[in-house]
């Protein structure tokens, strides 16, 4: 089943052989929580770069100003926090749909990495799913449909719906931007056949009416994140997430906008071998 927490591992001091393991558990287990890890950007960035080539933070179309603030490309802030009235981070407290992350790019990261520097003392969990029992949960027939079919995934718009700087509303998901993927894919690494849905907003079925597209779409979603099939993460301080973007959606519970949540956010790129 998805999810599971490795115990007695300082991620400062991880040899080959101990990180063989953590790979290994990752793949099976496809998202992995360590407890009680102290780690600076640097540190972070260092375990993170093991599993692969960093890949950039998302930026979008950011003005050049909004870049030249960034202090590091391949760390990304997630968090509600303002300093003299300027968003330091992503996403701010709202509710984050099911999602995987940047699928609406030709080669979406094989795996994402979270470290809570500050939490809240309530909300804010993170929620998986498994996207290996997604596919296996659905009925025969839609099952044999889906695999013939590819999927666009809208670039426009942010896990909690906003529009992305630079991006303009599309008047339907047929005009969305954004990338097409098979709906079901096979992974690299495991072998198994999962399903790839991205995130439900402004996607769309290309050579489908848009009604027949839609009303697709939401049969297949309902078959999605059935409460067997997922694991939720309540953060504490020192808390470092990893999970395989492959084969996992995720999503964020809301939290008190007056509380503080600041975590910090590294992406794996493919390996070229992979």
């Amino acid at each position: 089943m998805i999810g599971a927490e490795v115990e007695g591992v300082d991620l400062l001091d991880v040899d080959d052989a101990v990180f063989a393991r953590i790979y290994a558990a990752w793949l099976e287990h496809a998202v992995l929580r360590f407890r009680g890890q102290e780690l600076d950007d640097a540190s972070l960035q260092e375990f993170s770069q093991r599993f692969g080539p960093l890949e950039s933070a998302p930026m979008g179309l950011l003005p050049g100003s909004v870049r030249a603030r960034i202090s590091n490309p391949y760390i990304a802030t997630i968090s509600n926090i303002a300093v003299d009235g300027r968003p330091i981070g992503g996403l701010a407290a709202a509710e984050a749909a099911w999602h995987t992350d940047m699928s609406y790019i030709e080669q979406p990261p094989t795996a994402s990495v979270l470290h809570a520097v500050e939490v809240p003392s309530s909300g804010g969990d993170t929620h998986y799913c498994s996207m290996y029992h997604a596919l296996d949960a659905l009925p025969d027939s839609l099952r044999a449909r889906v695999q013939r079919l590819s999927l666009k995934h809208d670039a426009a718009h942010d896990s909690i719906g906003k529009l992305r700087p630079g991006f303009d509303h599309a008047p339907s998901p047929v005009e969305a931007p954004g990338c097409v993927h098979p709906i079901v894919k096979t992974h690299p690494e495991t072998g198994r056949r999962v399903l790839f849905l991205g995130r439900r907003q402004d996607a769309y079925l290309p050579g489908l009416a848009l009604d027949e597209s839609e009303a697709l779409i939401d049969e297949i979603w309902r078959y999605v994140a059935l409460p067997e099939h997922c694991w939720t993460q309540q953060w504490q301080v020192g808390d470092l997430v990893i999970w395989d973007n492959r084969c996992v959606m995720h999503r964020r519970g809301a939290f008190d906008p007056a509380s503080r949540r600041l975590m910090r956010r590294t992406q794996i790129q493919p390996r070229a071998e992979v």
